[in-house]
């Protein structure tokens, strides 16, 4: 299946959606440290209800573990900046869809990482600023899903 990857995610219900969403998908949810919240806050385990068990979920210290634990796989950087749309990529299982946190996005210097494979982004309607988080990560995930014809689900 698909990575889905927060780098330095900040509000917990916006990871506890997350959770919800890998959950159903089959997807991995890395949450890149350090992160603005405790994973035992009681927004992020309410927005999360009783899927926590059923997703999987890894917590890595910082970039550098990220890629260490993932080894050479292709990484779609989602950002505003970007001048392709998230919907012309053809995913493969294994790779991997990076978000920022909700209120900055993706450092430059992250988007600068020679492994990124690409940059990507989610069309909005001029003078919008960007999506949720986690509405974000859901439409991503859908449609490298949708790609493969939702493999393994129903």
């Amino acid at each position: 299946m698909f990575h889905l990857v927060f780098h330095r995610p900040l509000i917990p219900p916006n990871t506890g959606n997350a959770i919800r969403m890998v959950a159903g998908t089959g997807a991995h949810l890395h949450l890149v440290g350090p992160l603005g919240f405790d994973l035992s806050e009681k927004h992020l385990r309410r927005a999360g209800l009783d899927y926590h068990d059923l997703a999987q979920v890894t917590v890595h210290e910082d970039l550098g573990a990220l890629w260490a634990a993932l080894g050479k796989v292709r990484v779609f950087a989602f950002t505003t900046d970007a001048t392709t749309g998230f919907g012309e990529i053809a995913y493969a299982p294994g790779d991997v869809l990076l978000f920022g946190s909700e209120t900055t996005g993706l450092p430059a210097e992250v988007v600068a990482d020679r492994r990124i494979t690409a940059t990507v982004r989610i069309p909005m309607l001029p003078g919008r600023r960007s999506m949720n988080l986690s509405n974000s990560a859901a439409v991503a995930c859908y449609e490298a899903w949708r790609q493969h014809g939702y493999a393994g689900g129903h």
